[in-house]
This record gives structure tokens, C-alpha cells and sequence, in this order.
């Protein structure tokens, strides 16, 4: 099964939503399933994990409402203020619903690009561990060298780098980028997606113009922790869903069993999700 493994959904001045904000013309406005799956279902995609958008525990109350029930989103990333001192409790409560398959703190928002590394979220960090949760990892490049330091404390904790920590492509710039991934890499409970890259992309939206950055991911992460993922309805910022599955594709060369895992089954095997892994 082709699994989305990071999709949005969101309605306005609802649910804790602040964002996007109204100069964002082509995503202000509400975005439901039912709307992905327009999108997504006749290139065969069978299933979606829905990530938070907002931090608000609202927003991730709402995203597993949607979930409940519905076939088609197989599981849910999403938010608890991971510094409050009851986060532990707050994410065993969040786990009575099955879909909740990680959490997301948004820390390319944060005024501390250090934060994740502050001691105080450490009983939260245990937490998910023990509920066996993935970090969804929301950085830029300069958040990497924090990331990998997080990594080594929390040898356990199942990462995804979402959107392959968003380098500059616009700009053309792969360093430090290139050797912080490589250093990620090199820890095997660490995944990353190969999303948002066209939205880092801006006139740069050839193959040509991301292809050194989808190779590096490769040769590094390698077809088996790497998980592809729409970033809809973002997306819509840059491009369209059609021709980012189409360009994914290219970009990777992957024999059937590779595509089989970036395009799915490794979304199963990191969220543990209810679907059939490659």
C-alpha cells in the first residue's frame, strides 16, 4: 500500500488554527480529508498519516476526531507542550486513542534552537518511548547539530526528520547541510521524509535543482529509512500533488522493493501503523 506519510489538515480560527496566515492565498482556507483524497486517490495512494499544524492540544484532539473511523488516515502526529510539567500524563492520555502514532513539537517556531536538548523534557522524551511514539523533528538546517546531540541522548526514540530538515535549494547551498544528514544518518532508529522539498525549492523546481539533495538523503539514509510524504495541502504553496509523486518517483530510481518501502512500507514500520509493509 502507497502510504501519504505526512499530510495536513486544518479550519481556520478553529481548533487552536493560527496559521496560514491570510497572504498565504492558496492555503487560506479550510482543508478536511475528504479534500486529500480528491488528490491523492486516483494515483493509487491508499492510506495517510496526519500531522499537526498548530500547536494547540485542541488541534491534535480535532486530528484524531477526523481519524477515528476513517480507513483512509492510518495514523495521527501530533502536539503536547512537551516542557509542561504534566506532559507524561497528557501523552498517556492521548494514547487511549490507537491512531495517535507520534508528537510533534514545532521547533523551527522556537526562539531557542536549542530547546529540544533542555533537560526538563526529558520525562516527556521517556514518555514517548515507553508508549513506543516517534519524534517528528520539525527543524531547519541549523537545528541539526542540536538534533544529532538529541539523538545520542535518546538512543531509543525513533526520529523522522520531517521535510529532510528543509535545506536552502532555493539557494542552491548543501553545506553544512550535506554533512549534518550524513551524521543523523548514522543512527539507526533516525528515518527522514522525502517531503517539502519543493516548498524549500522556490524557482529551483527542476529535477536537475534537487536532485543533489534527494541523492545525499539516498546515499545516506537509504531507500529503507526514508518515508515519502506529500506535505499537503502546503504543497499547494509550490507546486501540485500529481507532479510532486511524479518527481519523487524519478528522483529516487528505485528498484521494486525500494520503492515499495520509501513509498509505504517504511511509514508502517516507523509509525507502526495498521497497513501492509513492503
Amino acid at each position: 500500500m502507497i502510504v501519504d506519510a505526512h499530510l495536513h489538515c486544518w479550519r481556520l480560527g478553529r481548533n487552536g488554527c493560527s496559521w496560514p496566515t491570510p497572504e498565504l492565498t492558496a492555503i487560506h482556507r479550510d482543508f478536511v480529508i475528504d479534500d486529500w483524497w480528491r488528490e491523492a486517490a486516483p494515483l493509487h495512494i491508499g492510506a495517510g498519516v496526519l500531522v499537526q499544524s498548530q500547536p494547540s492540544e485542541r488541534d491534535t484532539g480535532w486530528l484524531l476526531g477526523l481519524a477515528r473511523g476513517d480507513p483512509r488516515i492510518a495514523g495521527v502526529v501530533g502536539w503536547v507542550d512537551l516542557a509542561a510539567r504534566d506532559a507524561p500524563a497528557r501523552i498517556a492520555a492521548l494514547t487511549a486513542h490507537p491512531k495517535l502514532r507520534g508528537i510533534r513539537p514545532m521547533l523551527q517556531d522556537l526562539p531557542d534552537d536549542g530547546w529540544i536538548l533542555s533537560p526538563a523534557l526529558a520525562p516527556a522524551i521517556e514518555a514517548l518511548i515507553a508508549h513506543g511514539l516517534c519524534f517528528d523533528a520539525l527543524v531547519k538546517p541549523r537545528h541539526l547539530p542540536h538534533l544529532l546531540r538529541f539523538a545520542e541522548r535518546h538512543p531509543d526514540l525513533p526520529i523522522v526528520i520531517d521535510h529532510a530538515a528543509k535545506p536552502d535549494i532555493a539557494q542552491g547551498v548543501l553545506d553544512p547541510w550535506r554533512s549534518h544528514i550524513a551524521a543523523l544518518a548514522e543512527f539507526p532508529r533516525t528515518g527522514c521524509k522525502l517531503s517539502g522539498l519543493l516548498t524549500e525549492a522556490g524557482a529551483r523546481q527542476k529535477a536537475d535543482d534537487l536532485r543533489p539533495y534527494v541523492d545525499h538523503l539516498l546515499a545516506t539514509f537509504g531507500p529503507r529509512r526514508m518515508l515519502w510524504g506529500s506535505d499537503w495541502p502546503v504543497l499547494n504553496l509550490a507546486s501540485d500533488y500529481r507532479q510532486w509523486f511524479e518527481l519523487a518517483n524519478a528522483l529516487t530510481h528505485l528498484d521494486e522493493a525500494g520503492r515499495a518501502a520509501l513509498f509505504g512500507g517504511n511509514a508502517a514500520r516507523f509509525y507502526g501503523l495498521p497497513v501492509k509493509e513492503a
